[in-house]
């Protein structure tokens, strides 16, 4: 059996789509401003989506992806990066890593290394034990 939304979940999704398209829109804002841990900061502030919906989960992703792709400079990086955002921050690397796509992966590697000696492997544990908050 397929499952089929209803009207009222439906709504959800559209709300949740609508807020990632704003989120995307503040993220390109700061993206040409040069403030790319800006733009990683908010594009990782209220991630995951709440919904199992895989169209917002792709839709986050893409915005998320944006922002760490722009990231040049990882030690500055992690001078302004909240603690608070490590252990999503782990979740989307690993969902980088799985796209296979070498700039991608080359990316994810290099944030990985310092976000681990940064936070330590407490936030690999946690990042692949969280099976509810799924990016």
């Amino acid at each position: 059996m397929v499952w089929v939304p209803s009207f009222m979940e439906a709504e959800k999704l559209d709300a949740i789509i609508a807020r990632i398209e704003h989120k995307s829109r503040k993220i390109e804002s700061l993206l040409k401003q040069s403030k790319p841990v800006e733009a990683l900061k908010t594009a990782l502030e209220g991630s995951p989506p709440n919904t199992k919906d895989e169209r917002c989960k792709s839709a986050n992703w893409i915005v998320v992806h944006r922002a760490l792709m722009a990231i040049k400079d990882l030690d500055g990086m992690f001078s302004y990066l909240d603690p608070e955002y490590y252990d999503i921050l782990m979740k989307y690397l690993y969902r980088g890593l799985a796209t296979g796509d070498r700039p991608t992966c080359d990316q994810c590697l290099k944030i990985h290394e310092k976000l681990t000696e940064r936070a330590g492997l407490g936030c690999i544990l946690r990042a692949l034990a969280d099976t509810v908050n799924t990016v």
